[in-house]
């Protein structure tokens, strides 16, 4: 069957990369529920309950990506993003019709629907992006993986600018935005987003350019945070605000200095291509399948190495054909990976991090006040900074210490628990001054699950599949809200807010204590499940970034 069409050059990767982090900001639309969840109370009439379970709504379709993954392997990147593109159309604009009252009375189980439907669009959005880029750059998967999910966790400081400065923190107006903005961004970077013919051996200047993409990403959430911070604390006119999202948006524009300085200062080829052809036809999803095991090397018995050789000979000569199930390292189906013990551990360590860690997020607001933190929008700010330090600097610093000391990125989601017992213990506490500081420190690691996530699956399992695998692990959050957040969590606020007088505001350090006691509880198993899964993978590591850098496996010929 006739493969995807790649397009050639050096220039395109780096072009996709660009629209891919504004389409992971526009992958950030679920972040924006708080922000409108009060007129979904005040203007439809529901109570907190009924507002409550709309976020658990807005988690379960922000996550449930498996469809995306798999479309990413049939479909060109356009068509998912389309996809994803009328999902967002469809769900934000039944809800802005609720809310303005043009459709009234619409049942909750519908409202409920459409926001799953709403916040689904991030999958597609994120998915097609996510899966492209990685395979573009497959030499740098920590790298790319720390900048486009960096980008996500910043998503929720841009859409808190544009509701403030831009949209006057007008709930309708930014539904509004999020029907119509969204689709047409979209539509506009689609065109953009390609899969590429990816780079074969390490370039210095590739490393530079990530480096340059890195530190503008740094300035970004930088000038976020302290725009947020002047916003609440000053008074600004229009038109200064005007001006500070106009700086805002050239900061996020900064990645397209690259294709643009590669197009004027164009490097000098080092050899002449084999190939005239703009565009190359491969034969896989993949660009180079790891489908042997040319580069397993003394990871596989050495007493068969003889026999390996030869029955790879052959393959390669067609004198016969062999199935056989794939090693870790290489490219594995959804049904191969799902029957190994390191995708369930990866699974657990991830859902015991990221879902104890939305539970804070979900609730951080009712925690500020119950802790009598009235105004939490910089707490807000501060979780979103730190989340996207988390993302990008995992990213950075594994892809150092993998390619130095082969140490596998699990390491670092083992880490990121123990520090979160410690984070759970001091929200648990209740010390005057710990608040912000738990925060920023939760905010670091729940960003370290996401960004470490995404290449561990990659090195374990391949990038085939990837798509799939990866929105399996995803499903780690919506379970994990549910479980931690609207049944744990909430139970143990509503208790306790029964005990000081039966209203629905619990004030006081033990509205969550219990439940923080619980999750540094759960952080604890995820140490010992990451400690396992890392001394598991950690051949595996050995074997991928043995010479210093990642070693694709090499493909037979058919």
């Amino acid at each position: 069957m006739t493969g995807p069409v790649l397009k050639a050059g050096s220039r395109p990767p780096w072009v996709g990369l660009a629209a891919a982090v504004w389409v992971e900001i526009a992958a950030g639309n679920a972040y924006n529920f708080p922000l409108y969840s009060s007129a979904l109370k005040s203007v439809l009439g529901f109570n907190q309950q009924q507002v409550t379970i709309l976020g658990v709504a807005n988690d379960i379709g922000e996550s449930v990506g498996l469809l995306p993954g798999i479309a990413c392997n049939k479909f060109p990147p356009w068509a998912v993003l389309l996809v994803g593109t009328v999902c967002c159309f469809l769900g934000y604009g039944v809800i802005w019709l609720a809310v303005s009252q043009t459709l009234p009375n619409l049942p909750y189980w519908l409202l409920f629907v459409t926001l799953c439907i709403a916040t689904n669009s991030n999958a597609w959005f994120g998915t097609a992006v996510l899966v492209t880029n990685m395979r573009n750059f497959p030499l740098n998967r920590g790298t790319v993986a720390g900048i486009l999910k960096g980008y996500v966790g910043l998503s929720a400081a841009v859409y808190t600018v544009i509701f403030s400065m831009v949209l006057k923190k007008s709930s309708l107006n930014l539904l509004l935005f999020l029907a119509l903005g969204i689709p047409v961004l979209s539509l506009v970077m689609m065109y953009f987003v390609q899969a590429c013919n990816p780079a074969s051996e390490e370039d210095s200047s590739i490393n530079l350019h990530f480096n340059f993409t890195q530190a503008f990403s740094v300035i970004v959430a930088i000038y976020l945070l302290t725009t947020t911070i002047l916003y609440d604390t000053l008074s600004i006119s229009d038109s200064i605000c005007y001006v500070m999202v106009a700086i805002m948006v050239l900061l996020l524009l900064s990645p397209l200095a690259i294709p643009i300085k590669m197009t004027f200062f164009p490097a000098k080829p080092k050899k002449p291509a084999l190939e005239d052809d703009n565009v190359t036809r491969v034969d896989d999803p993949l660009l180079t399948p790891s489908s042997s095991a040319a580069n397993l090397g003394s990871f596989h018995e050495t007493d068969d190495y003889a026999s390996d050789i030869d029955t790879l000979l052959a393959i390669g000569e067609g004198a016969i054909k062999q199935k056989r199930r794939p090693r870790r390292g290489e490219d594995f189906k959804f049904r191969e990976a799902v029957i190994k013990a390191d995708f369930w551990l990866l699974w657990l360590v991830f859902f015991l991090g990221v879902g104890t860690g939305v539970t804070v997020l979900n609730n951080l607001t009712q925690i500020g006040v119950a802790l009598g933190y009235n105004n939490t929008t910089i707490l807000l700010s501060l979780f979103s900074f730190c989340n996207f330090v988390g993302r990008l600097g995992s990213g950075t610093v594994s892809e150092y210490f993998v390619r130095s000391r082969t140490i596998p990125r699990t390491l670092w989601m083992t880490l990121s628990h123990v520090l979160m017992i410690v984070v759970f213990l001091l929200y648990a506490s209740a010390l005057n001054g710990t608040l912000y500081a738990a925060t920023a420190l939760l905010g670091v690691c729940y960003g370290i699950h996401y960004s470490m996530m995404v290449p561990t699956v990659s090195e374990l399992f391949g990038l085939s599949h990837f798509g799939v695998i990866y929105s399996f692990m995803l499903l780690g959050n919506p379970i994990g809200a549910v479980l931690f957040s609207a049944m744990l969590a909430g139970s143990v606020y509503d208790a306790e807010a029964a005990k000081q007088g039966g209203g629905s505001t619990c004030l006081g350090p033990n509205c969550f204590r219990f439940t923080f006691q619980i999750l540094a509880g759960v952080c604890g198993l995820g140490t010992i499940l990451g400690i396992i899964l890392t001394i598991r993978v950690r051949p595996v590591y050995q074997m991928l970034y043995s010479g210093g850098s990642f070693r694709l496996p090499q493909s037979s010929s058919h």
